[in-house]
């Protein structure tokens, strides 16, 4: 099967699609970090999950761990849109769980030039 260039490395494997977690929505449930914990981890400074390995478990553990998300911030998403995801993160300023989220209220961090 030939590559085109834009999967990951995922021990051997290839898949189309990798998993993101909107970290703004999540609530720190822990749900999916029990479920899949090859994949998932509680970030330290938020509270929230992220994603810590791609081929950390089978995607049917991975779509289970989806499934027991309450509030339905993990997404399955194409791997060319994953590192914009990603990089987008790094600049959000993400609320403390427990407190209300003001969609209106997050900003953008300003990165360093």
């Amino acid at each position: 099967m030939e590559r085109s260039g834009l999967e990951p490395e995922l021990g051997g494997l290839v898949r189309q699609k990798g998993v993101y977690v909107d970290e703004v929505t999540c609530i720190g449930c822990k749900h999916c970090a029990h479920v899949a914990r090859n994949t998932f981890f509680i970030e330290p400074n938020y509270g929230r999950s992220r994603v810590v390995r791609q081929d950390g478990d089978s995607e049917d553990l991975i779509q289970e761990a989806i499934d027991t998300c309450p509030v339905d911030c993990i997404h399955w998403v194409d791997y060319t849109k994953l590192k914009t995801l990603e990089a987008e993160r790094e600049t959000l300023i993400i609320p403390l769980p427990g407190f209300p989220i003001d969609r209106a209220a997050i900003r953008r961090k300003k990165r360093p030039a």
